[in-house]
């Protein structure tokens, strides 16, 4: 155990890592060194931000806080600290089942960590972080919470209606981080396309990327988690006016049968759903499409899941993830239908799909080639400098790899790159 260090482990997605930077901001103001996601697990003070979202996520998390309960029996780490998701719902149960945490806090309290210890939680630190992320970009969170119901969603159950940062709040801290020295803002939320009619009853997330965009040292905005049911079309002249805000949007559609849209809670049409992508892609020559699609929903058949099929070979999307149904402890589909796909047939669908995205994927890679992208570079690994364009996000989307001994390339730089060659899953390239 080491003295005055403080670790914490971040579970789940960016919007949980958001959260966990700013607890680190809270320690080092107090006088504490932190660590993010350490190898090795030594501080005086441990700190897991739990994921709660799908079951595998849940006992990834719990797996997590089991193993630093050993490390903490066998002095290796000092007290041990819970917050996030996982607790925010289960904050009961887990301070039944693992008595040996010394403090559980869900995912607005966690400030309270600080305090419980005696330390000082200063106004004026309130809201500021400190990036775990190379230096150069930034997951930026505008709202909490969700007011979707879903069908098959545990998230509203966990985080409660949505809450929209105030605009100006949020513009602060976009100028605070960019003279930092941060260049691309990963816009997030569960529903970036909800901001502000929690306030006002009206759709504000045009007027935020708008006026962030006019803002100095804003190179790159990516915007992430919006929804396809009343869809802010304003958004797509944003886009197309300001060069720095990238043709680029993560939507998760689900699926595309109106019988399992329906199931789901979704309040959107196949119809619709063809329309949506005609017009993003019309409205925004060029755009790439990250989504997100469902296979196994409760009552899904063979015609259903050929219907998806057939919408994604006809979508194109440049960016696709997938997974199986499973269900989530209060949801209405656990409560009110049967998980009746067997889970061998979901196993199978979902390779079919993603069996076709690799196809699309593969031949969109090779469009590439022989293409100039602008890119930035986050690292360096062995003999590559990696590095990504406009239309991906970090850790989740394909990468540029440059041969380190061309250039000598400098970490947050941009550079115009020339395409050589490709794989599904990376491009490669020269300076």
């Amino acid at each position: 155990m080491r003295r005055n260090l403080v670790d914490i482990i971040t579970m789940g997605c960016s919007k949980n890592l958001v959260d966990s930077e700013r607890l680190m901001k809270l320690f080092e103001t107090n006088g504490f060194r932190c660590r993010h996601d350490p190898l090795r697990p030594q501080g005086e003070i441990v700190v897991v931000n739990t994921c709660g979202f799908i079951g595998d996520a849940k006992k990834e998390s719990i797996d997590m806080i089991l193993e630093l309960t050993e490390s903490k029996k066998t002095g290796q780490i000092g007290k041990l600290f819970v917050m996030g998701c996982l607790s925010q719902r289960y904050k009961e149960e887990l301070q039944k089942e693992i008595p040996q945490v010394d403090g559980y806090y869900g995912k607005f309290d966690y400030q309270r960590i600080v305090a419980d210890l005696g330390l000082a939680v200063p106004d004026d630190c309130r809201g500021q972080r400190s990036l775990t992320t190379p230096s150069h970009y930034a997951y930026l969170k505008i709202s909490e919470g969700c007011d979707r119901h879903c069908a098959y969603c545990a998230i509203p159950l966990i985080t409660g209606r949505y809450v929209s940062r105030p605009i100006d709040e949020i513009l602060h801290e976009v100028g605070a981080l960019a003279a930092m020295g941060v260049k691309e803002f990963l816009v997030i939320a569960q529903d970036l396309t909800y901001y502000g009619v929690d306030i006002d009853g009206k759709r504000h997330i045009a007027e935020l990327i708008d006026r962030m965009a006019q803002m100095e040292g804003v190179e790159w905005i990516k915007l992430h988690y919006a929804y396809p049911n009343q869809f802010p079309y304003e958004l797509l002249d944003v886009m197309r006016r300001h060069p720095n805000v990238c043709k680029y949007l993560d939507v998760a559609l689900q699926h595309v049968s109106d019988r399992v849209l329906e199931r789901m809670h979704r309040h959107f049409t196949a119809a619709e759903t063809y329309e949506f992508v005609r017009r993003l892609r019309e409205e925004v020559p060029g755009i790439t499409l990250r989504t997100t699609m469902m296979v196994g929903f409760p009552g899904e058949t063979e015609e259903d899941f050929q219907q998806l099929l057939e919408f994604v070979r006809w979508a194109r999307f440049e960016r696709l993830g997938a997974f199986a149904y499973s269900e989530e402890e209060g949801t209405y589909s656990q409560i009110h239908y049967d998980d009746d796909v067997p889970e061998e047939v979901k196993a199978d669908r979902l390779d079919r799909l993603m069996a076709l995205q690799q196809e699309i994927s593969e031949q969109m890679a090779a469009d590439m080639v022989g293409k100039t992208l602008r890119v930035i570079i986050d690292r360096r690994e062995g003999d590559y400098y990696i590095g990504r364009t406009e239309t991906s996000s970090p850790e989740v989307d394909p990468e540029v790899l440059i041969p380190a001994e061309e250039h000598q390339l400098r970490r947050g730089r941009f550079y115009d790159v020339v395409i050589d060659d490709a794989t599904e899953f990376d491009l490669f390239g020269h300076v």
